[in-house]
Formats: C-alpha cells, sequence, structure tokens
C-alpha cells in the first residue's frame, strides 16, 4: 500500500452458508459426520481495487451484488473469510438505517455513542455538538429515543454526525436517497466542500446523474464481483445496459463488460474519443443550422432489443433538413424510427439531453405515463418526433432515445440507444448567458 493510497482491497472474499430452514443449521452443528446442509452464497468473490487519497469513488450495482457487504468488510463490520482490508485514515462511515446508533438512546445520547464508536473522546465531540445538531435540524425530537424517529430524522442525525466528526475517508451507503430535497442538497454541498480539502469518499447510489456528476471514479459489480472500474460514465453506461439486460443475456453481457477491464481509464476511452469529434467541428459564428459529418458520437451505446429496436435517430430543422451544430433559442425537432419486432402494449416513446459529463438535462416522453399507447402489434414501424427549443449555451451534448412498455407481463424497455445523436450549440460572440441552461439573454 502506497502513500498515497487511502483504501487498498486485496482477494476480498465474503461467504454466507444459506440454509433452506433452521431445522438444516440445527442439524448440521450435530452431525457427527460433518454433513453439510448448506450452499455458499459469494457476496463478494476475489474483488481487488484501490483507491487513491483525495478520490471519490462511486459504486453500482443492482441489488444484492454485493456493495453493502464491501463497505461493511471496508469500515470493519464485517470479517471476510479470504482476502484483506488496509485503510489508511480515519474512516466515517454513513451505512443502512440502525447502523452505529442504539434504538433506545436519544438522539443526542446517539451523538456521543456514534462518536465513541468513531474513536472521539467526550470532550471532542462537546466541540462537535452544536455543529451537528445544527446540521440534523430535528429540533427537540433530538432528546426523544431514536426507535420513534422516522427515516427522514434518523437520516438527518447519522449524516450529521458522519460529516461533522472530520473523518479522511467518508463512506456512504445510499442513505441519501431517504432525506427530503433541501436536505439532499445541503448533504451534497457538504460532500462537495469534502472534495475540495481533498478528502476520500466512497458512496453507493442507483443515482446515474449522481454517480456521473461527483465521481472521479466509478466500480460496477455484479453477482459479488467486479467487473469493471474507470471513468463514471462508460461505468454507468455499461450498469444500465445490464440491469435491462434479459436473463438469457446476462451472462454473456457479464463477460462483454468484464473484457473491457483495463481499458478504461480515469478519464474514459469513450471521453477521449468525444474530445477527437468535438473539437473536429469548427467554433465560428454563423446564424444558420447545418450538419457536420464528423460529429458522430463514439460512445452510443445500444440496449438489447425486447420487442422494438430504434433507428435513424437525427436531428432536423423545422423544414426537416438535417442538422447537429445548432442555434441557441431555435426551434428542432429531435427524429427517430422504431421497428416493433413483437406485439408489445402500454408503449410511450422518449428522448434525453445530456451534458458531456452525461448530466441529464431534461427529457420528454410521447405520452402521459397514466395514457400510453395501448397496443402496438408485431410488424409495425412508428416515427416518432419530438420538437424543443434550443434553450442550451454553447457547447457539445448528447441525446438518447428509449421505447417503453408492456411485454410478455413485464414492464421494460423494449430498446433504448444511450448517445445516440451528438449535437453542438454554437459559439456566439455576444451571449451573456452562462452556465448549460441559456435563459435567452
Amino acid at each position: 500500500m502506497t502513500n498515497d493510497t487511502a483504501i487498498s482491497v486485496s482477494n476480498l472474499t465474503k461467504i454466507y452458508k444459506l440454509y433452506d430452514s433452521p431445522q438444516d443449521r440445527l442439524k448440521e452443528s450435530i452431525n457427527p459426520f460433518k454433513k453439510k446442509y448448506h450452499r455458499e452464497f459469494y457476496a463478494l468473490n476475489d474483488v481487488s481495487f484501490e483507491i487513491k487519497k483525495g478520490e471519490t469513488v462511486g459504486i453500482v450495482g443492482r441489488n444484492g451484488c454485493g456493495k453493502s457487504t464491501l463497505l461493511k468488510t471496508i469500515t470493519g463490520v464485517l470479517t471476510p473469510n479470504s482476502g484483506s482490508v488496509a485503510v489508511d485514515g480515519k474512516i466515517s462511515a454513513l451505512l443502512e438505517l440502525g447502523a452505529g446508533f442504539n434504538p433506545q438512546l436519544s438522539g443526542l445520547e446517539n451523538v456521543y455513542f456514534n462518536g465513541t464508536l468513531l474513536g472521539y473522546t467526550k470532550q471532542e465531540m462537546d466541540e462537535r455538538v452544536d455543529a451537528i445538531l445544527s446540521f440534523a435540524d430535528i429540533g427537540h425530537f433530538v432528546h426523544q429515543p431514536v426507535k420513534t424517529y422516522s427515516s427522514g430524522m434518523f437520516i438527518r442525525l447519522a449524516f450529521a454526525v458522519a460529516i461533522n466528526v472530520t473523518p479522511d475517508i467518508l463512506i456512504v451507503d445510499e442513505a441519501l436517497s431517504v432525506g427530503d430535497e433541501a436536505f439532499q442538497r445541503k448533504c451534497y454541498a457538504r460532500i462537495a466542500d469534502f472534495q475540495k480539502s481533498g478528502k476520500t469518499i466512497l458512496f453507493v447510489s442507483h443515482s446515474a446523474g449522481t454517480i456521473i456528476e461527483l465521481c472521479d471514479k466509478a466500480l460496477l459489480f455484479d453477482q459479488g464481483e467486479l467487473l469493471l472500474e474507470g471513468a463514471p460514465k462508460p461505468i454507468v453506461t455499461r450498469y444500465q445496459k445490464l440491469l435491462y439486460a434479459s436473463d438469457d443475456r446476462h451472462r454473456a453481457m457479464r463477460e462483454e463488460i468484464r473484457s473491457l477491464q483495463g481499458s478504461i481509464g480515469k478519464d474514459g476511452v469513450e471521453n477521449d474519443e468525444q474530445a477527437v469529434n468535438e473539437d473536429q467541428a469548427p467554433a465560428i459564428e454563423t446564424s444558420a443550422a447545418y450538419y457536420d459529418p464528423q460529429l458522430v458520437p463514439k460512445s452510443t451505446v445500444s440496449y438489447q432489443s425486447q420487442g422494438a429496436v430504434i433507428r435513424d435517430a437525427r436531428i432536423t430543422g423545422v423544414n426537416g433538413e438535417k442538422v447537429n451544430i445548432l442555434v441557441r433559442g431555435e426551434q428542432y425537432v429531435y427524429n427517430y424510427t422504431v421497428d416493433f419486432t413483437e406485439d408489445v402494449h402500454n408503449v410511450h416513446f422518449g428522448m434525453l439531453i445530456k451534458t458531456v459529463t452525461g448530466l441529464e438535462l431534461g427529457g420528454l416522453v410521447s405520452h402521459p405515463r397514466t395514457h400510453p399507447l395501448p397496443f402496438i402489434p408485431k410488424g409495425t414501424t412508428k416515427k416518432q418526433s419530438f420538437i424543443f427549443r434550443c434553450a442550451l449555451t454553447p457547447g457539445t451534448f448528447f441525446l438518447n432515445a428509449g421505447v417503453y412498455g408492456t411485454i410478455d407481463g413485464n414492464d421494460t424497455y423494449l430498446h433504448r440507444l444511450i448517445d445516440a445523436v451528438m449535437f453542438k450549440v454554437q459559439e456566439e460572440g455576444r451571449i451573456l448567458s452562462s452556465g448549460i441552461v441559456d435563459f435567452g439573454y
């Protein structure tokens, strides 16, 4: 473990014994011939990675893939069957509801109790308690037993403790999704302060936008294995593709993703390739939109088709001419064609605009979710169009396309294209708007 490494995980394996009934557990414990009545479940299987000091790392994966087990092992809550974890620095962890808190004690008593678990003296906690209570902002409930708290109140107090004890490493396990929007914003602002001060952050989230926006690196887990690590955007894209894969395609997709290990660096292969394309689009002032054949996304990912196939995604002007160099403030039409290969129900189409980093700016659906298209038969071809005003400041952006519906009784994406179209908003010499969204000045 080098001096610049905060967390080093080497060949980590955690196995649970699963029994069909409590009786089987008893039978195994007293059987004179050591007969096994259990089957082994690998919550973690030979996992290895390193996190550098000052990095913010996100962990993604389906429920049950081993994310929480990994965090508990790093924090010492669980002991692995084999492998090792080395940590350089003081850890503050916010795991699932209830971890580190005694439900019989009041909130204030739990502040001191949790501080003791983290290695702080009473005097050190006395110095921090006012800041903790101010951040939690739960009023007189701080004197009530924690068992009477709502999940939101609990998270407020738990995060306030975790974030105000000045750890070297902050670990958060999907807990922030419980709080209300105002509290979440306060938490993310404090996380940003941690990043600026060079702290190490490791967290689990199912929010793709959060992972892409906050993280320097991401880890993709599935079935207890680390399949891929690298830049957040390509990792999240593969995770989403794996998430919506059918059961018969899951294994092949796992191997496909695993084969990419080592090819996606911190900046991401897609991002590097994309930068070349962005440079090829001339940054000139012009009053008209036009089409640049060199501005083609190399980061496009197609989900597995489950009854539909999207093709011919493109942007046109209102006159029908294909364009991808746009003028801010003007109206455009996003078009794509969908071929239906199966009978499907409850269908709606969608679009989504994103930044280069993957931040979701906004989208549209063709029908309200409560009033979708009731039925589309196999063999149908539909052309979908979305009219939008280019309310964006100069820069490069991407468009997704998706078809959602019911097939064989399951609600799912029938097909989805990530980064289907790439477009650029032209530079202007007299623009007053800043940021991403154009306010028309």
